[in-house]
């Protein structure tokens, strides 16, 4: 069972891998679908043979045949409401497929569910389900209609089983063992309802004012806060733990020998040799008084002593 998001012909053509499955999908009330080319009567003409028929519109009812099948069953609400559940059914309705799914080689049955009152005024929009395996034709109307209500059931049960089981917790690259995690959440979720008589209610402080529900009907959530009391009660059968007891620790007399420590060695980076070079910012300070006679350069007391070989170099530039 499946909603109206996997009635795809990518999810359906694998489906179809598996000879005894059986897929109820429900589909959107715009869809548009055919039915079977009807057998060419004559000699054979030239192009490719039929692969739909008739043009069969969900939403336009004058291209609907009559329907093969027809049944009818009566549902009561939980308010005690009777309602009339009527069934149809056209067989061997094709797909639209693509050249990677060819979806148009595996017909399906079409059903229809219409909900209505006693007086016969419609209470819920027509429901559309398709129906689609190789022994689609061992199911009957009714067991299909209920077999689609349960889906409602799973999908409650993969939440629960997500949030509270912890279902998708297990991160593992083998199959294998993914199938054996889903498999023991399975039996958790089956535990929590064999012991579903034997729990007691207990809301959070938040959840007071809600309506009670009644004592013969409990939840897995309210089974599984109770569970710890419940195990309790049951026991284990594996006996009781022994304490150890303290450790003697070190015998009077020993001592360890301590151990050699290896100094690491290190390696250190040799210094780069290189001209410093003098500042932008210093060579404003410099102040120069060339004399020929005197052939010197005086320079102001600002110029710190880290600059001498700079100086000297200043001074072969400007006497050659």
């Amino acid at each position: 069972m499946a909603d109206s998001s996997y009635s795809t012909p990518t999810f359906l053509s694998q489906a179809m891998l598996h000879p005894n499955l059986v897929t109820v999908v429900r589909v959107r009330s715009n869809r548009v679908f055919y039915q079977a080319p009807l057998p060419h009567v004559g000699p054979r003409r030239r192009g490719h043979p039929l692969w739909y028929g008739q043009r069969f519109d969900l939403k336009d009812e004058t291209t609907w045949s009559t329907p093969a099948h027809v049944a009818q069953t009566s549902l009561t609400t939980r308010r005690g409401k009777c309602l009339m559940v009527s069934l149809k059914a056209w067989h061997n309705l094709r797909m639209r497929g693509t050249k990677s799914y060819p979806i148009h080689e595996h017909p399906f049955t079409l059903m229809p569910v219409q909900i209505t009152a006693p007086n016969g005024e419609r209470v819920f929009d027509s429901m559309w389900l398709i129906v689609m395996g190789n022994r689609r034709h061992e199911l009957s109307l009714l067991e299909i209609w209920q077999s689609y209500r349960q889906r409602f059931d799973l999908e409650h049960f993969f939440r629960f089983g997500k949030q509270r089981l912890l279902m998708t917790a297990d991160q593992t690259p083998d199959e294998q063992h993914e199938e054996n995690w889903v498999q023991l959440c399975l039996l958790a979720y089956v535990q929590l309802w064999v012991a579903r008589e034997l729990s007691m209610h207990l809301p959070r402080s938040w959840e007071r004012y809600l309506p009670t529900t009644p004592e013969n009907v409990a939840t897995p959530t309210a089974v599984q806060r109770d569970f710890a009391r419940i195990i309790s009660l049951i026991g284990t059968p594996a006996a009781a733990s022994k304490t150890r007891g303290k450790s003697p620790g070190r015998a009077k007399g020993n001592s360890v020998e301590s151990e050699n420590v290896i100094q690491s060695s290190k390696k250190v980076k040799k210094p780069t040799r290189r001209h410093p070079k003098l500042p932008k910012s210093k060579l404003e300070d410099l102040t120069f008084l060339y004399s020929p006679t005197l052939a010197t350069v005086w320079v102001s007391s600002s110029c710190p002593k880290s600059n001498v070989e700079m100086l000297a170099r200043i001074k072969v530039l400007i006497y050659g």
